[in-house]
């Protein structure tokens, strides 16, 4: 699925185009499943222009489970054969995930235990990584230590629920009504609806002494006031939305209730850490992969305009080659 143009859903489409090389330091993945994430239609809309130059036709698409198709030189531990998950290289410009085949930088290929399927091994690296870096990097997240999700049903959300349990905290999240059964069952111990009354209130009810971490997802304005909540000494890590003039927490205010805000993204030197220990706690059962719907790679553009709409409970994903499971 490819664009020649920057725009809405309705400019990706099917085409052929040349399959990427396995360069030094690379490989090529064959992809049986690719996820879809909100940075990807915001990298359709041309959102990611300040990081790299697009070269059209361009192909989107950051995350992918598949099978090693080809060895750039000098890389090491991985072979033609063996099953993977990776972010692709999408994030330094080149062609991404809705495709047969995606170049890889080796250090963020990871490869899978036969005890995980493609589908929720695609589910893991953009939002799995995200939810990682915010909670237990940023957050430092442990032990004793109170966190609040905002957004707990979405993709990167319903990592960062599993990883704070995982760590030991304790967990509260906001969602809709619809899915406080599923944020529960991932392990947070307070649902919030945050389009009924004082969602503030709601979480100094559960944590009368304070949070000491919160991961916003939603960003946008949502939840500007959660330092009011916190206790001195919280972290509060905001997911970068790539919103221009999106309204954000004041500093000043931050800063006199003793609050460090500190906006979070996925960070290239951290990847194959997270991605790897995402790999093994997903085999160890610590934590499960998000619910998810299976669309077809043509599908791509109504996979965006669902994204894009919002409300999604856990991830999209595109089947490429479902064949490759076998």
């Amino acid at each position: 699925m490819v664009l020649d143009s920057f725009g809405g859903p309705e400019v990706l489409h099917l085409a052929e185009i040349e399959k990427p090389v396995a360069t030094p330091g690379n490989v090529v993945v064959q992809i049986a499943y690719a996820s879809v994430n909100p940075a990807d239609w915001k990298s359709r809309e041309g959102w990611l222009a300040r990081y790299f130059d697009y070269t059209f036709p361009f192909v989107v698409g950051f995350d992918a489970a598949g099978v090693v198709a080809e060895v750039g030189e000098g890389v090491t531990g991985l072979a033609v054969g063996d099953r993977v998950v990776t972010p692709g290289n999408q994030g330094i410009g080149e062609r991404g995930s809705y495709a047969e085949y995606v170049r890889a930088a080796a250090e963020r290929v990871i490869r899978l235990p036969d005890t995980i399927g493609f589908r929720e091994a695609a589910t893991l690296p953009t939002a799995g990584m995200t939810a990682w870096e915010a909670t237990l990097d940023v957050g430092q997240a442990g032990a004793g230590k109170t966190v609040v999700v905002n957004g707990g049903a979405g993709g990167t959300g319903s990592f960062a629920i599993q990883l704070a349990r995982m760590a030991g905290a304790r967990v509260a999240t906001t969602c809709s009504p619809r899915n406080f059964d599923y944020v529960t069952a991932l392990g947070a111990e307070c649902a919030i609806d945050y389009r009924q009354g004082d969602p503030y209130a709601r979480i100094r009810e559960w944590a009368p002494d304070g949070v000491d971490v919160v991961v916003d997802t939603v960003g946008q304005g949502t939840f500007v006031d959660v330092v009011d909540v916190m206790k001195r000494g919280g972290i509060v890590a905001p997911i970068g939305t790539l919103i221009a003039d999106e309204p954000a927490i004041d500093p000043a205010r931050a800063a006199a209730a003793g609050i460090t805000v500190v906006p979070t993204i996925s960070q290239f030197a951290n990847q194959p850490r997270q991605l790897r220990a995402l790999v093994e706690a997903l085999a160890a059962g610590s934590i499960v992969a998000p619910e998810y719907t299976v669309m077809p790679l043509a599908e791509a553009g109504e996979a965006h305009r669902r994204v894009q709409e919002g409300h999604v409970r856990g991830k999209i994903l595109l089947e490429v080659n479902a064949a490759l499971e076998n």
